[in-house]
Order: C-alpha cells, then structure tokens, then sequence
C-alpha cells in the first residue's frame, strides 16, 4: 500500500481507452493505477518503487507481445502472493482453468463493467478472489431437485419443508437469505416441483438493472418508446407467461418499479412502455433478498403493499456457518460437480481438509466455498484435496477476530443440547436424525432405512409418527 493510504494496481494494457477506463473505476475505490503497455516493461516495474508496493495486477491477455501464460508465469515467479487478475475476451470454464494454472488469482470478462472491477479487487486484497469465478462457479450446479439439495441441518430443513409445500400453490414465494446461501437454488427446485416446470423460470437480477431501465427490463417497450428503443423488447413478464418469474435482489428495485410491479401482480396485467394496451400474463413470482425487507420497509426504501404481496409464503435459508455439518457433503457435491468441467477431473477431499472447511465462518456461504474448491481443483496435481490446496481459507481461519478457531460440528448438523444446557427429547434427536439421512442420500428411502438398521416399512411409520415431509427431509 502506498504512503497515502492508496492501494497500488499495476495494469498491463495497451489500449489506451481501456487504460483511462480502469484508472477511473479504481480511483472510486482509492486505487491508484500504474499502467504498463508491454511485457518488459512490467516486469522491469516490479524492481521500481512503485512496483515494490503493489497491491494487485490487472493483466489484458491481448497486450502481452508473446504468451500471456508466460509472462502470468514470470509475474507470479516474481510475486508468488500478489493478486494477478487476468482480463479476457473468453468467459469459457477452459479458459478460466488456464488463466488460473498459469498463476492467474482470479480473471474478469471484457466488456469490464465497473462493478465487478471493483469488487474482484475488493475481494482480491482480501484474500477470497470474487471476479468472473462467481458467476461461473455459479453455472456449474444443474437445476437440483427438493430430493438433491444437499444439507441435514435441521433449520435449512425446515425452509426447504416450506418451500416444497408452496411448490404446487400460485401464491408468490419470498425467499430470505444471505448473499451466496443458494437462494436461486431453492426458487429453481421450486420451480421444478411446481406444474408450471415445462415453460421457463425467467430470471431477473433486480440490482444488475440501471433503475432508469428496469421498468422495460420487467414489461418490455415499444420501438420508439424512449430515446434509444430502436427495436420493440419483450419484458421478463411476457417471457415467463405460464411459468415463473425469479426477482432476484428483488430489495434493491426502485420505488416508481415497485409501483408498477405491485399492479401487475394484483392485476395480471402488463403494460410494455409505449403499448396502447395492456396484455393478460399467467405468471408465478418468486422473490429473493439478503436484506430485511421489513427495515427497507421500515426505511421507507420497500412499499410495505408490494412487501406483504411478494411475501406470502416466506423461506428463509440459514447461512453456512449455522450448518457446518453440512460442509463435508457439500464439499463433496460440489467436486463431483466441478470434475464434469472441461479440463477438469474427479478429486477426492482428505479429512484434515473438510475439518478446515468446516472450521472457516464462510462470510460467502455455499457460493465462496464453491469458488475455494473450484479453484483448488483447478490447481491440484495430486489425486485429493489435502489442507494445503486451501492456504487462502486456511490463513482466514486463522485470523479470526476473537482468536479463537471456529469448532466444526461433530454430529453432522444433530444438536444434542438446547440452549439452556439440557438434553433435548429422544424424539426430536431422532427427527433430526432421520432428515439428515435422507438428506445425506439424497431421499434413496431404502438405503436410509439400511443405514439406520431398520425397515422401510418402520421408516415411513416414524415420517408420519414424528410429522417428517419426506419431500423436504
């Protein structure tokens, strides 16, 4: 960090457009930028006093006079703990794996929008790397069925019990959760439980839109609606007519937005910008937020009408750090999904690294630890994750505030104890205990019942005995 206080980016670029453009979006976040338009000059900065102080390179994969991997090579050889961001015109799974094995920290697609710079930065110096990796990692889990969502814990249980339940109603579902818990996850097993599951589940990332823009993004336009509609568009709402409409982020939409959404709910019509008329639509809503409505409410940023209309049945999803007993088998899900990547391949995980997985806090829930295992099969040579393909994770943990490490959880997610010390009912252990084997094999009753030593004919008689959905367990 320079003397000021500035954090230092050394970009490698030798567009001059591109150049301005990243000087400016850093400077919002107080960076200051030392650009460099080839490869020798950059490697010849890193003896500089400048380059003594840097903080982060952003590295254009088109400005290298050779091979980008090389001089990704020579930077990171130099630098082994300095974050190398790579900007690419390729968003492909392959080339990410690439970037990354030739000692990219994290990589971000070409056009740069503002935002993601900002936050790969961000989360860059901070040790999570948070760039590209997210919205690809993301793309890597399939539509999950109730049955495969992977977690036992009993409180994610629940919210999955009540999401199943609303699956075949009409009625507007409000998912609540923090950023990164799997929120679309949810809404999409929703979806595919529901009867509207063979016409699309259109989604729309409310925070994503400019707010001038969102209103046309919902309902659509008519050429000639606005400066700057040259061709008519058809809205979200009109695409998901007969099937379901995800408002993700659904707390950062504008109040004249939030107007015209609450009409069309309560109406089933829309209206595109510019139309003389309106246009009959059949379509489910499902919201998601990781903010408090009821403050936004309270704060006058969220009508409390649109509010109490959206959420008439509510899921709240617990963050990870309140079921660690399900990281061993997430870990393990996710992996099996990541090796079916291009260039990828299955890996095994040893148990010192799921007990250091499970003793991390996970600020970005199942979407940071996606990201961590991603990025260390990535770059595993060895047949298994060990501990030490997971140095960021393991440092983090390390440095807890209090000092203290975090305690995984023992008993895969079954809390013995209530809060006052005492033992909890038999019964209620035994519930519990029950969800978390049908969670761990995927709903496969006859194989709970052989786990657990008893019949699938005792095993339906204790679902229905200790009032267990068998479809959310």
């Amino acid at each position: 960090m320079t003397r000021n206080g500035q954090r230092l980016l050394m970009l490698i670029d030798d567009e001059p457009a591109q150049r301005r453009l990243v000087t400016a979006i850093a400077a919002r976040r107080g960076w200051r930028t030392v650009c460099v338009g080839d490869d020798e000059t950059a490697i010849a900065t890193l003896g500089t006093p400048d380059g003594m102080a840097l903080d982060a390179i952003l590295l254009d994969s088109a400005a290298s006079d050779a091979d980008a991997a090389a001089l990704l090579g020579e930077l990171r050889a130099r630098r082994p703990q300095l974050p190398i961001l790579v900007l690419t015109a390729n968003s492909s799974v392959s080339a990410a794996v690439s970037a990354m094995r030739a000692g990219a920290t994290d990589f971000l697609v070409k056009p740069l929008a503002s935002e993601r710079l900002l936050a790969a930065l961000d989360a860059a110096v901070g040790g999570q790397g948070d760039g590209e990796l997210r919205p690809l990692t993301e793309k890597l889990t399939a539509t999950l069925g109730f049955e495969e969502i992977v977690g036992s814990a009993p409180q994610f249980r629940a919210a999955l019990a009540i999401a199943a339940k609303s699956a075949r109603a009409r009625v507007p579902v409000l998912i609540e959760g923090e950023s990164g818990v799997g929120k679309e996850v949810v809404a999409e097993a929703i979806h595919a439980a529901s009867p509207r599951n063979k016409k699309a589940m259109v989604t729309l990332n409310c925070r994503a839109i400019p707010a001038n823009l969102v209103e046309s993004e919902l309902f659509g336009h008519e050429r000639g609606a606005f400066p700057g509609a040259f061709e008519r568009k058809i809205g979200r709402f009109a695409d998901a007519d007969g099937g379901t409409l995800f408002l993700d982020e659904v707390g950062e939409m504008p109040l004249e937005a939030q107007v015209k959404l609450l009409r069309a709910l309560q109406s089933g019509d829309i209206q595109p910008l510019g139309a003389r008329h309106a246009r009959e639509v059949d379509v489910r809503v499902i919201a998601a937020t990781n903010k408090s409505l009821t403050a936004e409410v309270e704060a006058g940023r969220f009508r409390e009408d649109l509010y109490y209309r959206l959420n008439v049945v509510q899921v709240t999803i617990p963050p990870l750090r309140d079921r660690a007993g399900d990281v061993p088998a997430l870990a393990r899900h996710l992996l099996a999904r990541i090796a079916e990547q291009p260039g990828l391949r299955p890996l095994g995980i040893t148990d010192d690294a799921l007990q250091l997985l499970q003793t991390y806090e996970w600020p970005g829930n199942v979407r940071q630890l996606q990201n961590a295992l991603f990025r260390a099969a990535v770059l595993c040579d060895g047949d298994g994750l060990t501990r030490a393909d997971f140095p960021q994770i393991a440092q983090l943990a390390a440095g807890r505030p209090d000092g203290v490490p975090a305690q995984p959880s023992g008993n895969g997610g079954v809390t013995l104890f209530r809060a006052d010390g005492n033992l909890r009912a038999l019964e209620e252990i035994e519930a519990d205990v029950i969800r978390l084997a049908i969670g761990h094999y995927r709903g496969r009753m006859t194989e709970v019942a052989r786990r657990l030593g008893i019949g699938r004919s005792t095993l339906y008689r204790k679902l229905g005995e200790l009032g267990i959905d068998q479809s959310a367990a």
